[in-house]
């Protein structure tokens, strides 16, 4: 599986932003997938995850109420719909999916099978 991030862009504190993990070479249906971001100089951090029919979701504190993932399993994609932009969301957000048909959503940082290439959110203040 190839996963390619996009989306992301230079955005003003308040705006919003989707960014999506699109898929080729395999089903991404069987996948969970996470969204992880890492800002300048600092360690990678979870953002969201979402299982592999879409049934459930997961969310970091810091993003809740305003971060939505979504999937569209025929379109091979996964979706993070992002309102109300900080600064401190500027980050690059990585895509990353691991073979799991369980009802729990993942809340790791590692052990994925797949990563994309990321894609940068800048929020200006």
């Amino acid at each position: 599986v190839q996963l390619q991030a996009s989306g992301g862009g230079l955005v003003q504190a308040g705006g919003s932003l989707r960014l999506s993990c699109a898929a080729s070479g395999r089903p991404l249906s069987s996948y969970a997938v996470s969204w992880i971001r890492q800002a300048p100089g600092k360690e990678r951090e979870f953002v969201a995850s979402i299982t592999w029919s879409g049934g459930s979701t997961y969310y970091v504190d810091s993003v809740k109420g305003r971060f939505t993932i979504s999937r569209d399993n025929a379109k091979n994609t996964v979706y993070l719909q992002m309102n109300s932009l900080k600064p401190e969301d500027t980050a690059v957000y990585y895509c990353a999916a691991k073979v799991s048909m369980s009802s729990y959503p993942l809340r790791r940082l590692y052990d994925y099978d797949y990563w994309g290439q990321g894609t940068l959110v800048t929020v200006s203040s």
